[in-house]
């Protein structure tokens, strides 16, 4: 009975945390829409000008997800492991540059890091926490000249900017390909780069093309986030420019993956 009884617990347990996903992701969107809909408008009411208005919604974005976090924490499918968040938290004027193997890696950074700004996908512009990312965020339809002058306005203010070199979630079992914006950014402002290893169990389920009704199949998802020595780009504004762009992208890849 014990060894019928064992797989048949593993199945209900996978069944649930599947469940406890699909919840999640529509707390997720229920509460990004509640954001933007109730939460801003009466922040722009009360905070001005605008920079005070969005460091004001960047905290209560970042305090939000803490709390999304604490509800997949409660459900059992999430553990966030962290070395220092009082790190995250003096980070000012950083650019935050992490791989990026999941769904949830910048729910993760945001948490963490009250003051972050990020460069984010335009499409996700027209989800429904569209309202959210529109009013604080920097979308990467823009011109690179365009980008990298709202990265440095949101750098002078003390925010940071988080970046996924990969642009998208690297498929499992690929080499990560990394852009070389961040390090771009990094030259052109003259602010270091902070790399941060999301690490943990594998995030199957929440991945690049994982089926929706997929889960890690022996644990639930683990996010161990580890902070690295910062980088700085006075090395590389010595050397001709795109050798220095090239030699600072490949020591990022270096740091982040271990590789190349």
């Amino acid at each position: 009975m014990g060894g019928v009884g064992r797989p048949m617990f593993r199945r209900l347990v996978y069944v649930w945390r599947v469940w406890a996903k699909w919840l999640s992701f529509a707390i997720f969107g229920i509460g990004g829409f509640l954001l933007a809909t109730l939460a801003f408008p009466l922040l722009r009411v009360l905070f001005h000008p605008k920079q005070r208005f969005q460091q004001k919604a960047r905290q209560a974005v970042s305090w939000s997800l803490r709390r999304f976090i604490n509800v997949m924490t409660l459900l059992g499918i999430v553990r966030l492991e962290v070395e220092d968040k009082k790190a995250y938290q003096n980070l000012r004027g950083k650019i935050v540059v992490a791989n990026h193997p999941s769904l949830l890696d910048v729910v993760m950074l945001i948490s963490l890091i009250p003051n972050a700004d990020c460069i984010v996908r335009s499409n996700l512009s027209k989800t429904m926490v569209g309202g959210v990312i529109k009013q604080l965020y920097i979308l990467n339809d823009l011109s690179f000249e365009r980008l990298a002058e709202d990265c440095l306005t949101s750098l002078k203010q003390g925010n940071c900017i988080i970046i996924f070199p990969e642009g998208s979630r690297t498929l499992r079992n690929t080499v990560p390909v990394f852009k070389k914006g961040a390090a771009r950014i990094s030259m052109v402002s003259g602010c270091n780069i902070v790399p941060v290893h999301i690490g943990g169990t594998d995030k199957y389920g929440i991945g690049k093309r994982d089926p929706c009704t997929a889960f890690n199949p022996h644990d639930k998802y683990v996010y161990r986030l580890h902070m690295k020595d910062e980088l700085s780009p006075q090395t590389y504004l010595t050397q001709p420019h795109t050798l220095g762009l090239r030699h600072y992208n490949r020591e990022l890849y270096q740091v982040l993956v271990g590789k190349g």
